[in-house]
């Protein structure tokens, strides 16, 4: 009888192993449930039943269209909403997703996904400690607050292919207390106060992307420390006061410029304000004057 139980035991314990065990890659669905083990046949409802679920570096994917809910990720993860669909994270009163991770090791990568404040949430994405950040393939819309919001002490971000828009705060905003980098490639940045902002030890790099209708479009505006944005085959439009503004703070601003584009800017195409200056290489154009205003570095032509 004694020996029965023992069997009994063993068998349980060696369930509840397996049941607790984290799979590399998780799934959730707009039918799904959290109580599931966030299986493909048996999928978990939120982003935020699914991590737990998920082993550090491994991946959750949507099966269908739907609403997962915010998330805070603590490890290094992929969040894949998949091509064709809507994978949505709608939030009211809080931040859309937050990454506090490991900021020596974790790397964390959001695809795929439309994040939407509604008019009320206050972050889209805030990077606060990580490794590394990788935005690819989003929508980041409707939050009083900024859109992406990367506040680390250090570590490295890109976003490509990626649209910000309608946010009370900035596209994009890189405040930071140590060396930040930031590059962005085919963004689009629309009706937020600064399309993209370079702040305190931030170094922004932009290729291939837009600033329209915000208030300011790229600004480098550090209140300590130095604030840099390199621009490469990008515009700056129909912003409602400057197109380029660099300076204007205690801080360090550096703006540099290569074939970019300027015309509809209501107030100036360049303004280069105190502790602030404009570098000017290759091809550029200013509609209101034809070429960058303001303190300028020629390169070569």
């Amino acid at each position: 009888m004694l020996k029965m139980k023992v069997h009994v035991f063993v068998l349980v314990l060696a369930g509840t192993t397996m049941m607790s065990a984290q799979a590399s890659r998780t799934w959730v669905s707009g039918v799904g449930d959290d109580a599931n083990p966030c299986s493909r046949t048996a999928p978990c409802k939120t982003f935020a039943g699914a991590i737990s679920k998920t082993a550090a570096g491994g991946e959750i994917d949507a099966l269908d269209p739907a609403g997962f809910g915010a998330v805070t990720i603590t490890k290094a993860i992929t969040i894949d909403g998949g091509g064709g669909q809507v994978a949505s994270v709608l939030v009211s009163g809080t931040n859309g997703i937050v990454i506090n991770a490991n900021a020596a090791t974790d790397v964390v990568i959001l695809r795929n996904l439309r994040i939407n404040g509604i008019g009320s949430g206050l972050n889209g994405i805030q990077f606060l400690s990580g490794k590394a950040l990788g935005v690819e393939n989003c929508a980041v819309f409707g939050f009083t607050q900024n859109g992406i919001n990367i506040a680390s002490a250090g570590g490295r971000v890109w976003i490509t292919n990626t649209d910000v828009t309608n946010n009370g705060g900035h596209g994009v905003s890189v405040v930071s207390t140590v060396a930040t980098t930031v590059s962005i490639d085919r963004g689009h940045f629309e009706l937020n106060n600064f399309g993209v902002l370079a702040g305190s030890n931030s170094k922004v790099t932009v290729t291939n992307s837009s600033v329209s209708s915000n208030v300011f479009g790229f600004v480098a505006q550090p209140a300590a420390g130095t604030g840099e944005i390199d621009i490469h085959n990008s515009t700056a439009s129909l912003n409602t006061n400057v197109g380029i503004f660099s300076g204007g703070a205690a801080g360090t601003a550096t703006i540099r410029i290569a074939n970019v584009s300027l015309f509809g800017n209501t107030v100036a195409g360049i303004v280069a304000a105190s502790n602030g200056t404009v570098q000017s290489y290759l091809n550029n154009f200013n509609s209101s004057g034809g070429v960058p205003s303001g303190p300028a570095s020629p390169g070569p032509q």
